[in-house]
Parts: C-alpha cells; structure tokens; sequence
C-alpha cells in the first residue's frame, strides 16, 4: 500500500541509505587489505577470510529474509538488521585479531543479508505503481554507487585515518537510516502461517560452511593430507547429501522443486555464479597486487579500482536501452567477450608498467560485467512463471554469492602456492658462485653479505608474486572463454518480466 508523500520521501531516504552502507560494504575493504593484514598479522590466505566471510554470511542468511519478515513485521526485522550491521561495523574497526575481525564481518553478512531485499520491496510498496519505475532507477542507483565510491572512499580514509575508517563510516549512515525507520515507517501485517524449512536450511548451511572452511583452510594445511581437510570434505558431501534427498522427498522443501526442471533459470544461476566468481576474485586481487608488489599508495590503488565500477554504471545506463530491442543472449555475449578482453589484458601486466593498463582493463571489465547483469536476469527469469519469482530470485542471489566466495578463496589459494612454486624456481637458477650471474647481479643483490641476500629474496618473491597474480588472471580468462559458447545453450527472452524483482548486489 502506498504511503504519504511526505513520508514517502523521508522513508526512500532512509532505505537508500541502509542500502548504500550494504553495498560500500562490499569494496570498501579491498583497497585496505593490505593495510589489515599488516596490522593483524594476516597471512595471504587468511586476509582473504575478511571478504569471503561477509559474502558466505550474507548468502547463508539471505534466504531467511522473506520468512523473517512475515514472522516478525518487516519494519522490525530493517531495524534490527540495520542496528545490527551498524555495531558489528564498529566491532569490526576496533578489532586486533585475525578471528575478530572475521567473526564480526560474519556478524556484518548476517544482519545485512536482509537490507537488499528489505529495502526493495518495501520501496516497491510505499509507491503506487506509475512510481515504481524511479523508485526502483533510485534503489538502483544505491546499489550502484556503493561499488562505484567504495574503492576510492575506502582508500581516503585508509590514507588519511586507518584502514578501521573504512568500518567506522558506517556508524552515522547506520544511525540516520535507523532513525529514519523507526520514526516514519509503519509495519506491514505479519503473517505467522508461513512455514520455513529448517532442516533443508540447516543441511545448506553445513555444506556451504565446511566447503568454504576447507577452502580457506586448504592452503596453509596442504590439503588433504591433513585431517582437519578431509573432515571438511566429508561434512560438505553429507550436508548436500541431505540437502539434496531432503528437497526431493519433502512436501515442502526449502526450495521449491519446480525451479530445477527450468532449464533457463538452472543455466541462468550456474552462469551468474561462474560470473561472480570472475568479477569478485578480481576485485580481490588487484589492490593486493597494486599495494604489494607495485608499491601504490592505498589512495592511488582506489582511484586505480574505480573505472570498473564506472564502467559497470555506464554499462547499465546503455543496456536499458537495448532490452527488448536486441536478443538478450547476443549482450549477454558480448559482455562476456569484453571481460575475456580484460583478462586477456591483465595477464600482460608486468613489474614496470604505469597505471594506464589497469585503468583500461578495470574499465572494461566493469562495462562488461555491467552488459551481463541485466540480460542474464532476464533470461533467468523470463520463463519461470510467476508466483515461483520471489523464491527463484533468493536463490540465484544464493548462488551469486557462493559463486563469489568460493572464486576469491579459489584464487587466493592458487595465489599462495603460485607464488611457492616460482619463488622455487627461480631461486633454483640463481647460482652464485657463476661468475656470469655476479657480474650481471647489482651490487645490492650482493649474496654474500646478509644486506645484500634479504635484498636478492625479497626481489625474488616479488617477481614469483607478479608471476603467481598472472597465473591466476590467465585461469580467469580460460573460464570466461569456456563459458561465453554457453551463452547460447540459453533460450531467448522475448520481454523482460513485468514483475521482475530481483535483489542485485
């Protein structure tokens, strides 16, 4: 039911700032990783930890969003969603250790899974329906320019305050959204008959939980010959045992069964998932890239970052119009094509080159991410009939946000042991003793005095670092190649659903 213009107003204010706190959540600590890990005493692999337990917190809870609200009123449920997300913030900036700081972005992912959808739907309903098309450009206007400004906002504050400003600047957001609420939003009527599936829930946490744990994990236990690893393998695949017969023999299970017998939506989520896989695991890498081993300033390394989000923008102002005009396949193709463009860009970065090539491979990237978006909705959706929207939409975000998670812990496991392998290796060439090597080898590199072979090392792990960061854009470029022929195992769309409403993150 729509409400009040002059509440209208004053509640749109409020959710597009609950909105825009969730989605700065989601770059405004890349650029500052580096910073983090030195202050916590991180490993590569562990700093990973920060991003990927936000994302697999909020892909866990997000289904639980819609249930939530009809059990205790939505406007309940945004403001403990917001006062929630706003104090694990500030947990996370006052935190000094590797598992505080990702215990409270778990705390972070679990409150804020549900503002996204929260703050969409009600936008929809305190607005007639001749407004719903500028609601909607407004609402995605906040979920656009939190990527777009979390780069270089969280590279500011990183530079002229500490990488804990990046978590601090939720709290006045977080405190004006929830004043806001609390004083102009009414609650909807609570529907206490809807049922929730908690063993299917339960059994999907398991597996999502000990496959990302041996993930992460794997790396620094060499994988499977340690206990702790195969453990995680074994609760994984009986979780998704259950998961899986669970589902199929239930009368109501916690995803309706009709959504695996559409061939578009099950090859739409798989696409998108393979999707955010690439677009998040880059975003991961490159500030660590540009910090660590190219020596950027944190600030320089956010303004590097945010041509991909400018492109994204750009991106989603051109694709609306060419829905409806043009087969959704061919965009969607086409923006695949410039993301395997980028790549292809990226595994020719090297030790000695200016920011020039990053600006340009993060633009494209971000536009043709931004290609892929839209029309990869569209065909997900445009053959499901509609009352199986809604629950379609929480899982292709679920498996958007696992497919994210899981492609950062991916590549940073990759990352660490790339770097091993050629650090090995180009050790193994440098002889000291062949007078060839000394006489080509600068004087600080000298290998007989201490000085000199710190200096010698730190230069060789440099260089395996650029080597094992090229590796894993070279992986990334062989996925996006593999998949853009997928594009066309897909059915087109002839329009795009009317009451299309999908979370975007």
């Amino acid at each position: 039911m729509a409400a009040p213009a002059a509440n209208r107003a004053l509640i749109t204010a409020s959710l597009l700032m609950a909105t825009l706190m969730n989605s700065l959540d989601m770059t405004i600590a890349n650029v500052a990783l580096p910073h983090i890990q030195g202050s916590v005493s991180a490993s590569q692999e562990q700093i990973a930890w920060v991003l990927t337990s936000y994302i697999i917190a909020s892909a866990i809870m997000t289904p639980m969003a819609s249930w939530l609200a009809g059990r205790f009123g939505r406007k309940n449920l945004l403001l403990v969603s917001i006062a929630g997300f706003t104090v694990a913030s500030m947990l996370c900036g006052i935190s000094n250790s590797v598992p505080e700081i990702v215990g409270f972005r778990l705390l972070q992912g679990v409150f804020g899974a549900s503002l996204i959808p929260l703050s969409q739907s009600i936008l929809l309903d305190i607005n007639p329906p001749e407004r719903h098309g500028q609601a909607m450009a407004l609402w995605g206007a906040g979920t656009l320019l939190g990527p777009v400004m979390g780069p270089v906002l969280g590279g500011w504050l990183t530079d002229q305050f500490s990488w804990r400003w990046v978590f601090f600047i939720n709290l006045p957001i977080g405190a004006l959204a929830l004043l806001g609420v609390w004083l102009f939003m009414t609650n909807a009527v609570i529907d206490i008959r809807k049922r929730f599936d908690f063993l299917g829930f339960a059994a999907l946490i398991g597996f999502i939980g000990a496959l990302q744990l041996m993930l992460d994990r794997g790396p620094s236990l060499d994988w499977f010959s340690a206990t702790e690893i195969r453990v995680y393998l074994i609760v994984a695949a009986i979780c998704l045992w259950v998961f899986v017969i669970h589902t199929l023999t239930v009368e109501n299970p916690f995803f309706d069964r009709r959504l695996a017998k559409d061939s578009n939506f099950v090859a739409a989520t798989f696409f998108a998932m393979a999707t955010a896989l690439l677009m998040f695991s880059s975003i991961a890498l490159l500030p660590s890239m540009m910090q660590g081993i190219l020596n950027y300033p944190v600030l320089t390394s956010g303004f590097l970052t945010m041509p991909r989000g400018i492109g994204s923008l750009i991106a989603m102002l051109v694709i609306g119009q060419l829905v409806g005009r043009a087969d959704t396949r061919i965009i969607l193709g086409v923006g695949m094509s410039l993301t395997a463009l980028a790549f292809w860009q990226m595994i020719h970065f090297d030790l000695s080159m200016n920011e020039w090539p990053m600006v340009v491979s993060s633009f494209i990237q971000g536009f043709g991410i931004g290609l892929t978006f839209v029309p990869l909705t569209t065909l997900a959706f445009s053959t499901l009939p509609a009352e199986l929207r809604p629950e379609a939409s929480t899982v292709y975000t679920l498996v958007r946000n696992i497919g994210a998670s899981v492609g950062i812990s991916i590549m940073q496991a990759l990352l660490v042991n790339s770097t091993q392998s050629a650090h090995a290796g180009l050790a193994a060439r440098i002889n000291p003793a062949d007078p060839v090597v000394r006489a080509d080898m600068p004087a600080m590199f000298d290998p007989g005095a201490v000085p000199g072979l710190l200096a010698l090392n730190s230069e060789i792990t440099r260089q395996a670092t650029m080597i094992a960061y090229l590796n894993d854009f070279r992986l990334m470029l062989v996925v996006t190649i593999i998949t853009v022929p997928l594009v066309f195992l897909l059915r087109p769309a002839k329009a795009p659903p009317k009451d299309l409403h999908v979370a975007a993150d």
